[in-house]
């Protein structure tokens, strides 16, 4: 007995040129190269200060965060020392 794939049907798109938004920056727009046409490796100069912008993003969420649970630890320690004081 032989068994025979069935060919699967090829699909082709058609673009109709109807979209949503211009999608032709996304995903290869212009890339840093040198002179000779390698991609360019980022300076410690802007490394730093992508690193600092990230943490200036983050900063007060951070804070936030950290006020949340110094506030929980503060009201569980307040219910025991209170149960404690009434033992």
């Amino acid at each position: 007995m032989s068994k025979k794939k069935k060919q699967r049907e090829k699909i082709t798109y058609v673009d109709d040129g109807s979209t949503v938004y211009d999608m032709s920056a996304v995903g290869g727009g212009r890339k840093k190269t040198d002179s000779q046409g390698q991609k360019r490796r980022s300076t410690i100069k802007e490394q730093f200060g992508t690193y600092k912008q990230s943490v200036r993003m983050m900063f007060f969420p951070m804070l936030v965060t950290l006020g949340g649970i110094t506030a929980i630890f503060l009201i569980i320690y307040l219910i025991l020392t209170i149960a404690e004081m009434r033992l």
